[in-house]
């Protein structure tokens, strides 16, 4: 069981793949998973470095733990990740069968944990991992609308969308 002050060890280190997302002018989202007390992968946003949908911090961090065990089950790994997560975030934190989600800010207009949708909750699906909400919102909140503010002013500026 993950106490608080873990939660804010590891939402820090989440953080900081956020901010290596924001100086690539990504929308500054991170994420790490935790196995036994220790970081096993981490990710953060790629879509515009890379140009693929899929590149999502959750997703490229599933996708590194899943090869740190050479298995697509994480079932005793927890998520923990700056931004609620999307559908699609969603729907691979459920197949991947991680046990414990942890999130920071919360996505009113994309978010599928809570905001939007509640679907780690839903009882159909055949997992349903732990969900804690809110550790470090401020801060992760914070970094977002610091990253939009910077880029509403490149714009007005004629800048293009890197920032």
């Amino acid at each position: 069981m993950q106490k608080q002050n873990d939660h804010e060890m590891f939402m820090k280190e989440a953080l900081e793949e956020a901010k290596k997302a924001y100086e690539k002018g990504e929308v500054p989202i991170g994420a790490v998973v935790v196995h036994n007390n220790e970081i096993i992968a981490r990710g953060h946003n790629l879509r515009e470095t890379v140009g693929h949908p899929l590149t999502h911090a959750e997703m490229i961090a599933i996708h590194r733990a899943s090869g740190h065990f050479e298995s697509f089950r994480l079932e005793d790994c927890t998520l923990y990740v700056t931004l609620e997560p999307c559908v699609m975030c969603s729907g691979a934190i459920i197949m991947s069968r991680l046990s414990h989600i942890v999130f920071g800010a919360y996505d009113r207009k994309g978010g599928t944990v809570r905001s939007l949708l509640e679907l780690l909750d839903e009882p159909r699906f055949n997992h349903r991992p732990k969900v804690t909400e809110s550790v470090m919102e401020e801060e992760c909140s914070r970094l977002l609308k610091d990253f939009f503010k910077d880029l509403r002013r490149k714009k007005a500026q004629g800048g293009k969308h890197e920032l």
